[in-house]
């Protein structure tokens, strides 16, 4: 081995320790995740609803009934998940955390209400994005094992890589009937070789929803550097019209005005943080239960006036990368077929610092097997 390889094999085994059990834990509840809509829809009944030939309930009617469940709560999230699924509320309790309420959208009838925190997938999520510890410090231990994942990913093709032609075709192959070692090496450079475009692409994205830098990277790298004002600058509302505030919830008019300009659109979210200049957004989905390809409406909170409108189609390469950052991190960008190929390449992402460390192993036990059977000739 040469003193080039030699050093990408110190720095790739290092790294491996140092990395290793977080990106088996990242991987594992990543392979858990992929799944979990399909997985829920089939256990939940009320994730359903029957299709009905008429308007929802006003996302002011579902934000009260929010509130009448959970007095006290500030209700800052309306969902409208789709024709044939219920309405959605977030309602932060004090001192207790989120509950999600869901809501029949034709009748407002409360159809069940969840703690979000008591989600099991909800809890894999947070594993997966911060180890179940402070957001701040899990973020960054589960980004930085991302950064060295990816840098492990570059230095093992380097170390793997068959220098002879002749050696490619039975290197890209997995021995099956070798010794059982063989079969380990091969599962963790074979494996590890075919995953990793899959695998960096998974990491990119994950590392954009821990480090805001990453999300301007791809934003930037989208636009080519340029920046667009309308983008990146978010409207506020004109608390000097508090006074002169329409009679009616501006929410309910934003909610029609989407509906009308995004009329193919299937899931509609509505945000209203309540402050004096926050402004009330409403983004309409093309698809439901995904979130790229969606466009999106600003309104005055008092007069409900239309302060921006981003439709999709006017977007830049930069921001519809970042719109379809969730879709491509869970794989349903690309429907049922995606999420199967992020669940395989998340699955062998787990076994590489499993099989990693048995061929360490092994090459740890090997010397001292050697230095016993020359005590034992001697």
């Amino acid at each position: 081995m040469t003193k080039f390889k030699k050093t990408i094999l110190f720095i790739h085994r290092w790294l491996g320790f140092i990395s290793g059990l977080v990106v088996f834990i990242v991987s594992i509840t990543g392979c858990i995740f992929c799944f979990q809509d399909e997985i829920q829809d089939a256990l939940h009944s009320y994730r359903h609803v029957e299709v009905q030939n008429k308007a929802y309930v006003n996302p002011s009617v579902l934000k009260e009934t929010a509130k009448k469940a959970f007095p006290g709560a500030a209700v800052n999230y309306v969902y409208y998940y789709g024709k044939d699924r219920p309405a959605g509320a977030l309602a932060n309790v004090p001192k207790k955390g989120y509950y999600s309420v869901f809501i029949d959208p034709y009748n407002g009838k409360v159809l069940h209400t969840e703690l979000m925190q008591s989600n099991f997938f909800v809890v894999v999520e947070y594993i997966h994005l911060y180890l179940l510890l402070p957001p701040k410090i899990g973020g960054m231990i589960v980004g930085v094992s991302v950064i060295i994942f990816v840098v492990l990913m570059i230095t093992g093709i380097i170390l793997w890589w068959p220098k002879r032609k002749s050696d490619r075709k039975r290197s890209f192959n997995i021995k099956w009937n070798g010794r059982w070692r063989r079969v380990n090496y091969d599962l963790h450079n074979v494996l590890g070789f075919y995953a990793t475009a899959i695998a960096i692409v998974l990491a990119v994205t994950g590392l954009s929803i821990s480090f805001e830098w990453v999300r301007k990277g791809i934003y930037s790298a989208g636009n080519l550097g340029k920046t667009y004002a309308n983008e990146t600058n978010y409207p506020k509302s004109d608390s000097l019209q508090k006074a002169h505030a329409v009679n009616f919830p501006v929410i309910d008019k934003a909610l029609l005005y989407a509906q009308q300009q995004s009329p193919n659109a299937e899931m509609y979210l509505i945000s209203d943080d309540e402050s004096a200049a926050g402004a009330i957004g409403v983004t309409a989905y093309k698809k439901s239960m995904r979130y790229g390809n969606s466009d999106s409406y600003e309104f005055d909170r008092y007069t409900g006036k239309l302060l921006r409108s981003l439709p999709n189609t006017k977007k830049s390469l930069g921001l519809k990368l970042n719109d379809l950052n969730y879709d491509i991190h869970v794989g349903q960008a690309l429907g049922l077929t995606g999420k199967i190929i992020a669940f395989m390449a998340s699955l062998i992402c787990a076994s590489l610092p499993v099989t990693g460390f048995i061929i360490w192993l092994g090459k740890r036990k090997k010397p001292k097997t050697q230095k016993s059977k020359a005590r034992n000739n001697a």
